[in-house]
């Protein structure tokens, strides 16, 4: 028998996998316009960047507060101890001399039954006893007073030390959650300044440079003699700091050879003889608040509503401060960042 089935035909198959070919190219095209985005250019890829960098700074603020908290727990937590081993000495030499006591008297035959209870496994029990204690002699009353307070003393002192070393622990945790988002925002900041050219790398370290050195040539404007109500020692800050344009910045860095933002601010006034605090938010409160107005060279500068970054003052409009790990150490007009007031120490 026949067969009745239409023969294919060869343009209308063709016409079919031309169609599904340009439907899938416009697929891949839609997937790949969606899948790689434009890239970023260098002002965009900057301006993200420093973004980013105000971001680890901010987490690098609150990582210094951190660390300096630790250090004062530490410091303290090993006072508290020693006093305690110390404490726990006299203690034991207190109930040696009651226990001398008890002998001497049980060997002249009026050994008191209830030195026994002072001298068992658990006097504490006894200690607060006042019928007890009107049994005794005078000497070993006052004996047993001594330890008493004692007891106390210890007590507290141990109680204050557990407080302290959960402080401790829960103060490293939060140190090592902010260094972490520090490194974080860093290593994204990196990240996206790989993805420039090499030309447009030099392009922006050149822009960097040029603004700087514009910043640099306000700054040494500065006379060499401060004003006659300038302060001495913020004075020889400024100096000192000077002496580090050009170091790099790195995050909890105090110097000498790196720095961050506050770390530069301590370590620039320990060279005058002042000592100050370790982070911008406990530095904003070092000393005097002044307006804008009021600024001479050495006086901190701080910028951003949070405070979380601070420079010294240069004259003529201009801070010397640890900017950020592109630019170390260097000049900067203060208009390039948001100024909140200066500090006179």
């Amino acid at each position: 028998m026949a067969s009745h089935r239409r023969p294919k035909h060869p343009a209308r198959a063709r016409v079919t996998v031309l169609t599904a070919t340009a439907a899938a190219a416009v697929a891949l095209s839609s997937h790949s316009a969606v899948a790689a985005p434009d890239k970023p250019n260098k002002d965009e890829v900057k301006t993200k960047v420093d973004t980013l960098y105000e971001e680890a700074e901010q987490a690098t603020e609150k990582f210094n507060g951190a660390k300096e908290r630790q250090e004062k727990l530490e410091k303290e937590i090993a006072q508290l101890q020693d006093q305690v081993a110390r404490g726990q000495d006299e203690l034991n030499t207190l109930r040696t001399t009651l226990g001398s006591m008890a002998t001497a008297q049980y060997r002249g035959g009026g050994f008191d039954q209830s030195v026994e209870l002072f001298l068992s496994a658990d006097p504490e029990t006894y200690l607060d006893k006042a019928a007890t204690l009107q049994q005794l002699s005078g000497k070993q009353v006052d004996a047993i007073g001594k330890i008493q307070a004692k007891q106390r003393t210890l007590a507290q002192q141990r109680q204050e030390a557990s407080g302290k070393l959960a402080d401790l622990d829960a103060t490293r945790k939060e140190l090592s959650e902010k260094k972490k988002a520090s490194q974080d925002k860093l290593a994204e900041a990196q990240a996206l300044l790989n993805t420039l050219t090499a030309q447009e790398r030099r392009q922006l370290k050149d822009e960097d440079a040029k603004a700087g050195e514009a910043a640099r040539g306000e700054g040494e404007r500065t006379p060499a003699a401060p004003p006659a109500n300038a302060s001495g020692r913020a004075a020889a800050a400024l100096a000192a700091a000077k002496t580090k344009l050009g170091s790099a910045y790195i995050s909890g860095a105090e110097g000498p050879s790196a720095f961050d933002c506050s770390g530069l601010v301590q370590w620039a006034y320990k060279q005058a003889g002042v000592s100050v605090t370790r982070t911008t938010y406990t530095q904003a409160n070092e000393g005097t608040r002044i307006s804008r107005s009021q600024l001479q060279p050495g006086d901190l500068v701080f910028f951003y509503g949070d405070l979380h970054h601070v420079g010294l003052y240069a004259g003529n409009n201009t801070t010397l401060h640890a900017s950020n790990p592109r630019g170390g150490v260097k000049y900067e007009s203060i208009d390039n960042m948001p100024f909140q007031f200066g500090v006179r120490i």
